[in-house]
């Protein structure tokens, strides 16, 4: 199964991005802890790249992740250049007053009355944006919903303490190279509803949890997880929650949707479904079509409107 989600205010969020990119200083990229590379969005390293701005990239949900794999990924980010990698709970007060100071550390060359620190927030949908924004403002200013893409606007805040945030509608890319990482995606709420399959998607979910977290699984639902794939994690999640169709067959589609909503409460445990390692071992054994850029026709007016691989001037103003 491969998950594409690109509804149309996404590649107008994408254009404005680029363009507001010029007279902004910093990019505070919001992932989630879970699966930080699947959930950060290529468009927005090219972005910021052509810009030369660096970024403070936050893994999100940080307590709802395995944390030996959430060290694993800060100390991965912290090796780049222009990345300062930093993992929180965007729902934790003390953790979000963090922020501005590390921000400033970032550009230390801003945040005066002269010259503002000017951060835009950006990242996936539903991965936290809005939470963060209203928690750093100590207000309700961005739409918050369970359902991803709520904000579909950009608009320009001021923090205080000589610092601008730019806010950004959650934006994926329009074509997702690894179907597993679309899979991430919709497992962890980051698609649209319209576009996946939830039977389909918690299979994939439960295989991936039965290599690495079999205990949690046994220790949610009371079953022995031995010899079990992912079809079976869900018809035995059917079979402990009483989910039966009239005639007494599994109602795999109800126990499927339950099985999601475990794990994106995290119900389940603290659960990482990448580390730097899985993902080395993916980009290995990738193989590339021969014409990995080729769009379909569908693709191809959006991208003669606006093509993001064509990097704006690097030389924009920072004043």
């Amino acid at each position: 199964m491969s998950i594409q989600w690109f509804p149309g205010h996404m590649n107008a969020a994408r254009k404005k991005a680029a363009e507001a990119m010029e007279k902004v200083d910093l990019v505070i990229e919001v992932v989630d802890a879970r699966l930080p590379q699947a959930s950060c969005n290529p468009m927005i390293e090219q972005l910021r790249n052509a810009r030369q701005r660096p970024c403070l990239k936050i893994l999100n949900k940080t307590d709802m992740a395995d944390p030996v794999a959430t060290q694993a990924w800060i100390n991965h980010y912290n090796r780049q250049k222009g990345v300062t990698a930093v993992a929180l709970s965007c729902k934790k007060p003390s953790d979000v007053v963090r922020v501005p100071k590390l921000a400033l550390q970032v550009a230390p060359h801003r945040g005066t009355v002269l010259k503002p620190l000017r951060m835009m927030i950006m990242g996936i949908p539903n991965v936290g944006k809005s939470t963060l924004m209203n928690a750093l403002l100590k207000k309700r200013v961005a739409a918050v919903g369970d359902e991803p893409a709520v904000t579909k606007t950009q608009q320009r805040l001021y923090l205080g303490n000589n610092m601008v945030l730019i806010d950004t509608p959650g934006m994926l890319w329009p074509k997702i190279e690894h179907p597993s990482d679309g899979l991430m995606l919709a497992a962890s709420h980051a698609v649209g509803s319209n576009a996946l399959i939830e039977e389909e998607v918690a299979t994939f979910l439960a295989d991936l949890l039965l290599q690495r977290y079999p205990q949690l699984l046994k220790a949610r639902y009371g079953f022995q997880t031995e010899g079990m794939d992912g079809v079976a994690v869900v018809e035995g999640v059917a079979a402990k929650r009483g989910f039966r169709l009239k005639g007494g067959d599994y109602d795999f589609e109800k126990a499927a949707h339950t099985f999601l909503q475990d794990y994106r409460s995290g119900a389940l445990g603290r659960i990482s479904l990448e580390t730097p390692e899985s993902r080395a071992e993916l980009l290995a054994s990738y193989q590339p079509t021969d014409n990995p850029d080729a769009l379909s026709e569908d693709d191809e007016d959006e991208e003669e409107e606006y093509d993001w691989r064509n990097a704006p001037d690097p030389r924009g103003s920072r004043d």
